[in-house]
C-alpha cells in the first residue's frame, strides 16, 4: 500500500522552489547585516576590513559554538516538521553536537594557520553548555515548536535583493535561520537563533541594530515572495549557555524576544541601511575614499586594529 503524500501548502512549495538569483560578482556586490553592524560599531574597523581588504582571523569559541548548535537545532526541526516528533526525538543530539562542534573548531583552527584559539577546558565548558541547551529543547519542544498546522518552509533560506533604489547592483545577502508557515492564519514566522552567555536584558532588547536584522528579513521576504508583510512575524530565539545561580524564579535555557516590527520599526531599520550605503558606497559599488571615524568602545581590546587607534 502506497504511503499517503504529505500535504504541503502552496507558499511553502513556492519558496522552496524559487530561491533568489545568486549574486553575480562580475557586476554586483553584496553587503550583509554583519557589515552594517560592524560599521555602526566602528566605521574605521569596517573600512580597514572592507575597503582595505584586511581580514584578520576573527573566529572564537563563541562563533564555533554558535555555528555548531545552529546546525543541530536546524536539523532537529527539519526532521520534526518533515517526519515526526518521534523521529526528531530519536536523534542523538549530544553526539551530533559533539561532531559539529569538533568539526567547526577544526575548520577555524585550520583557517588560523593551525593555531589554537581556545583551551581544552574552555571547549569542554562550551560543549557541556550546548548539551544542556539541547536537552532542555528536546524536553520542552512542544512549548516552542508545534507541528499542528505549522509547516517548515526551510532553514538557512537566502534573501538577496537591492535595499536601495539608487544602488541596484549592491545587494543585501542574508540567510533566515528558521522559517515556519501556519496555514490556517496564513502566517509566516521568521526565527533568528541567537546564542548568548545569559539572557538578554533591556540593553540587548533595545538595541536598534540587533532589531534591524529581523526588520530586514521581514520586509525582504515579503518583497521576494509577494507575501503580505502584515502576516509575517519575527522572533529572536535566544539560547542561554548559563543560568543564574540561586535565582528566585524559574529559569529556562531558551528566551524568546519578539521585537516591535511595525511600520515605524521597519522605517527606522531602512534609515540605518540607507545611511550605511550612502555613507560608504558610490553608485558604481566602489567604496568611498574618505576618512572613517574611530569609535573607541569595550570591543577595542579584541580588535586587530587597536594599535592604529593609540
Amino acid at each position: 500500500m502506497s504511503k499517503k503524500k504529505k500535504h504541503i501548502p502552496e507558499i511553502v512549495k513556492y519558496v522552496r522552489s524559487h530561491p533568489p538569483h545568486e549574486v553575480d560578482y562580475s557586476f554586483e556586490k553584496n553587503i550583509s547585516f554583519s557589515q552594517l553592524s560592524l560599521y555602526y560599531q566602528c566605521p574605521f574597523k569596517w573600512a580597514r576590513m572592507y575597503k582595505d581588504n584586511i581580514k584578520p582571523f576573527s573566529s572564537s569559541i563563541n562563533t564555533v559554538f554558535g555555528t555548531a548548535i545552529h546546525l543541530v537545532i536546524q536539523h532537529y526541526l527539519t526532521i520534526l516538521y518533515k517526519q515526526s516528533g518521534a523521529a526528531a526525538d530519536g536523534i542523538d543530539l549530544e553526539e551530533m553536537f559533539q561532531e559539529a562542534f569538533k568539526r567547526e573548531y577544526m575548520t577555524q583552527y585550520n583557517a588560523n594557520n593551525k593555531q589554537h584559539f581556545s583551551s581544552a577546558e574552555e571547549m569542554n565548558e562550551f560543549y557541556e553548555d550546548g548539551v544542556q541547551i539541547l536537552d532542555f529543547l528536546k524536553k520542552n519542544r512542544s512549548k516552542y515548536f508545534s507541528n499542528r498546522g505549522w509547516y517548515l518552509v526551510g532553514c538557512e533560506i537566502p534573501v538577496i535583493l537591492s535595499p536601495h533604489e539608487d544602488y541596484v547592483h549592491l545587494l543585501y545577502l542574508g540567510y533566515l535561520d528558521v522559517v515556519l508557515y501556519h496555514e490556517e492564519t496564513n502566517t509566516i514566522k521568521i526565527i533568528d537563533l541567537k546564542s548568548s552567555k545569559n539572557s538578554w536584558g533591556d540593553y540587548q532588547k533595545k538595541d536598534k541594530i540587533k532589531q534591524a536584522q529581523l526588520m530586514f528579513y521581514k520586509q525582504y521576504f515579503s518583497k521576494l515572495y509577494n507575501f503580505p508583510i502584515d502576516n509575517i512575524e519575527v522572533e529572536f530565539f535566544i539560547l542561554k549557555r548559563k543560568l543564574y545561580i540561586n535565582a528566585d524564579y524559574p529559569q529556562h535555557r531558551v528566551q524568546l524576544f519578539i521585537p516591535p516590527s511595525g511600520k515605524n520599526s521597519i522605517n527606522a531599520s531602512n534609515k540605518l541601511m540607507n545611511g550605511f550605503i550612502e555613507e560608504c558606497f558610490n553608485p558604481d559599488n566602489s567604496i568611498k575614499e574618505r576618512e572613517y571615524s574611530k569609535c573607541p568602545s569595550k570591543y577595542c581590546d579584541w580588535c586587530a586594529f587597536k594599535h592604529e587607534c593609540l
